[in-house]
């Protein structure tokens, strides 16, 4: 895979999204949570296009600097590209924006895995 390679994400901020819908705070406006969801979305969405029968990907780090809030109504794109990959483990840089710019910037990383293996493990 191209290590340039990008995906995003959009979507609308709704009531479901808030902060206070999610409990993680007490106003409405789009959740640390729900963003860190959207930034994911677009890294897996990346991947799996790739990946062979039976092998997905699977999020083992993140950090994600919310700088922004959104309310409900606007419309946040949520952008993953590759930054490096390490054998099984696809660093991404993520960053989403909405009408007003900038709302969040961070790290995540994916590990590739054999999913029957994988699902194995909750046994």
């Amino acid at each position: 895979m191209n290590s340039e390679a990008t995906a995003m994400v959009i979507h609308q901020v709704t009531d479901a999204d808030t902060a206070a819908a999610l409990g993680s705070g007490s106003v409405s406006v789009l959740a640390t949570p729900r963003l860190l969801n959207w930034c994911e979305q677009a890294t897996f969405e990346l991947l799996e296009a790739t990946l062979e029968a039976g092998t997905t990907s699977v999020g083992v780090e993140v950090r994600l600097d919310h700088v922004s809030p959104s309310p409900v109504g606007r419309t946040v794109r949520a952008e993953a590209t590759i930054e490096k990959v390490k054998g099984r483990r696809y660093y991404f840089t993520v960053s989403a924006h909405d009408d007003r710019g900038l709302i969040a910037v961070g790290k995540v990383v994916r590990v590739l895995v054999d999913e029957a293996s994988f699902l194995a493990k909750c046994e």
